[in-house]
């Protein structure tokens, strides 16, 4: 028996239809020929539904004959098609392209089978690559490369130079991202407050109905909203980037894109391995300061470690099991606020049965008080570190530098006079910090414990205490002294 093989990934205009396909192969196969059609998949493998049926039944020695409209309808892999070649041919089944007039029933027939399926695939590699090099020209000249538009904006065609360029263009959803930027910037603010309070307000996301942090963090780290000026250049130097635009361009109006291998620091693949930069023929709608803002939040330059952001008491992050070692979290009853403990591997894992039966409150008491006698005993010939925000900008400034030097031996596209211009600035920056929040010798009192705000309470604790064990009603502190 005869069969018939019809494929369509898509309907386009200039592509015939399955229907048609099957019709022209009836004229060849006969009225009776069992007819197998996949719609909506691609040629590219064989992980089609109606085309394992087939070759089901070929192996089944049910089918003498495939009919195809196209060669390209059965298979577009070379590799692929040689396996199901070899398959056919031990099972004596013959393959028919009925519009490319060859039959493998011949010598000749098989050769030209051979041929077409090579040309088939060269066809395919060299339009994919032809697609990656326009998208890299297209980006490289500022345009929009391909897609749909970034939330805020829209694509707007205009004709430079003979050629209609795709670019971008704000639209009603700018004001939102603008909201985003400032709400995020916020101290106190999080990812997940920025979005619950833009699902409160019956806000649309991009693709979905509700916000979620996701969402927010792509947007928030794409610089296709900054207006990118030398602080945003001085920004990605770090990051390992290819620039495809001169640091002239960086003009505090035109924003940004990136295409190649991002991390979640902002620098996937899109036509090109390594990241690369360039600036943008659309306006930014974000001042650089701001953005700039956000992307150290992001990164956590400005906050406390991400262990240490428990909001219940300044010794979360530090708190550990003194029977099974896991960290022990402090959970706040519903039912009568209280705070408790509980290790994480007995809620986890269920692998610990410890009790801890410590009071969060005494405990941060009988802490403090020892944090508090150790910096009244501190030796006068030793120096009391400045405040924890102060040490964590010096600490920022310092990678950024190390970051720019490293960058100076790689420069490309970009001056080397403005990466060295970015040192000396992020230097000046680091002696302003020191001047402003000298050394001091330690003296008794010069820190109250008690008086410091609770994230710094969290960072002083932090600097000290290597951890603290927990187990029954015991805590043995752990100190790094």
């Amino acid at each position: 028996m005869n069969a018939i093989y019809a494929r369509q990934s898509i309907d386009k205009k200039d592509s015939l239809s399955i229907e048609g396909q099957i019709e022209i192969c009836r004229r060849y196969a006969g009225e009776d020929a069992l007819v197998f059609q996949d719609r909506g998949y691609s040629g590219k493998n064989t992980k089609r539904p109606a085309f394992r049926e087939l070759m089901q039944a070929v192996q089944e020695g049910t089918i003498e004959t495939v009919f195809v409209y196209r060669l390209d309808r059965f298979s577009r892999s070379i590799s692929d098609f040689s396996r199901l070649w070899e398959t056919m041919e031990r099972c004596n089944v013959r393959f028919n392209s009925v519009t490319e007039q060859f039959d493998t029933g011949s010598p000749i027939g098989r050769a030209m089978l051979n041929i077409v399926t090579v040309f088939a695939q060269l066809e395919r590699e060299t339009t994919a690559e032809r697609v990656r090099d326009n998208y890299l020209h297209r980006f490289q000249l500022g345009a929009w490369p391909g897609g749909p538009a970034p939330y805020g904006f829209r694509l707007v065609k205009t004709v430079d130079g003979g050629r209609v360029v795709t670019s971008l263009a704000e639209d009603e959803k700018s004001d939102v991202v603008r909201r985003i930027f400032r709400e995020y910037a916020r101290q106190g603010t999080s990812l997940r407050s920025v979005a619950k309070a833009l699902n409160s307000a019956s806000i649309p996301g991009p693709k979905r109905a509700l916000w979620d942090s996701a969402t927010l963090s792509r947007i928030l780290r794409s610089p296709v909203y900054v207006r990118a000026d030398e602080d945003v250049l001085l920004h990605y130097l770090g990051k390992g980037m290819l620039f495809q635009s001169e640091a002239g361009a960086f003009d505090g109006v035109h924003a940004c894109n990136v295409i190649g291998r991002r991390d979640r620091g902002g620098c996937r693949p899109n036509g090109a391995a390594h990241p690369r930069l360039a600036v943008s023929r659309h306006e930014g709608i974000v001042d650089s300061s701001l953005w700039l803002a956000v992307q150290s939040k992001l990164d956590g330059l400005e906050q406390i470690p991400r262990q240490m952001a428990g909001k219940h008491s300044w010794l979360t992050g530090l708190l550990k099991c003194g029977k099974c070692g896991y960290a022990v979290k402090i959970n706040r009853s519903r039912a009568d606020n209280k705070l408790y403990l509980i290790c994480s591997g007995r809620s986890n894992t269920a692998g610990c049965d410890a009790a801890i039966q410590i009071n969060v409150r005494e405990l941060e008491r009988q802490v403090g008080a020892q944090i508090k006698a150790i910096l009244a005993e501190a030796p006068p010939e030793e120096t009391l570190p400045k405040a924890p925000g102060c040490a964590e900008r010096l600490l920022a400034i310092d990678r950024k530098i190390e970051r720019l030097m490293s960058a100076l031996t790689e420069s490309g596209a970009v001056s080397a006079a403005y990466i060295s211009a970015g040192i000396e600035r992020l230097h000046a920056e680091r002696e302003s910090l020191l001047q402003a929040s000298p050394e001091r010798p330690a003296q008794p009192g010069s820190i109250e414990f008690e008086d410091l705000e609770f994230e710094e309470k969290k960072l002083v604790a932090a600097e000290l205490i290597d951890r603290i064990l927990l187990n029954g009603d015991q805590a043995e502190i752990r100190w790094k002294l």
